[in-house]
């Protein structure tokens, strides 16, 4: 007899791979989650001239963190937004009716797990992997999955990839060399993209307020000039620098002062 949780990751990779089955998740979330960002708070942002006029393929978005899930929620609204001619905002979101899905999400395989809507928002093109640093709320040692890193790189193949160096949504955790490798193996086009309010405005899961009427700022910057032939650190150092989350951004400004959740 087959097991249904066994059968689940399979089932899911084929769905989210059929565009239809992207573009209603796509359509449940940012209907659902349109008023905590452009209503209830209110969203900053700039920058969408440097993604204007990208590529459809091997494009990487690196950016620090703030929640698991709000982050990457704005970024699918403003790209939607983007695709329909809006520059720097979101306006109302007819967007939804021909939404923009040609983007996958890095994400720790444990949080897209976590209960029944995380599983849902897996189908909007999460590529799931299994941390290395860390698991159940635990520092732990592994070795990395080389399946992760080809699924990552498969993703970039066909589409735009969006990644969070840190892979923690504690400010000025160090970077995971896992991105620079891919860097250097796929050479990306790599954009580096600067938020922050969201861990004021929601709770670590990004899927409860917390304070109301905060600023949420969405900046995207210009694409980085990368040696590709540099080394993992230094491409690392260059990404962690591009994303403000380097030693010498650490003090600057007094938002960098206050801790968001780890």
């Amino acid at each position: 007899m087959n097991n249904p949780y066994l059968e689940y990751p399979i089932m899911v990779d084929k769905l989210k791979d059929i565009k239809l089955v992207r573009k209603l998740v796509y359509a449940f979330v940012g209907v659902f989650t349109y008023p905590g960002l452009a209503i209830i708070n209110k969203l900053k942002i700039s920058g969408t001239e440097n993604i204007e006029a990208l590529p459809k393929q091997n494009v990487l978005f690196v950016s620090n963190h703030q929640t698991y899930f709000a982050d990457v929620i704005a970024f699918l609204h403003i790209f939607c937004a983007v695709k329909w001619g809006r520059k720097n905002r979101l306006g109302l979101p007819f967007y939804f009716l021909n939404p923009f899905v040609d983007v996958n999400i890095v994400a720790a395989e444990e949080t897209m797990k976590d209960n029944l809507l995380t599983r849902i928002f897996t189908l909007a093109g999460a590529i799931t992997i299994k941390r290395t640093w860390r698991a159940a709320g635990k520092d732990v040692k592994r070795e990395v999955d080389t399946n992760d890193s080809s699924k990552i790189n498969e993703a970039l193949a066909k589409r735009w990839v969006i990644t969070f160096p840190q892979g923690t949504t504690k400010p000025f955790a160090p970077g995971r060399k896992g991105t620079a490798h891919i860097i250097k193996t796929m050479k990306p086009i790599v954009v580096p993209v600067v938020i922050n309010g969201f861990w004021r405005a929601f709770n670590r899961k990004g899927l409860r307020f917390k304070k109301k009427g905060t600023l949420l700022s969405v900046n995207f910057k210009e694409p980085l000039q990368i040696n590709y032939e540099q080394t993992v650190e230094e491409i690392l150092e260059q990404v962690m620098d591009a994303i403000e989350q380097s030693k010498q951004f650490m003090l600057k400004g007094k938002h960098h002062h206050e801790v968001s959740p780890a």
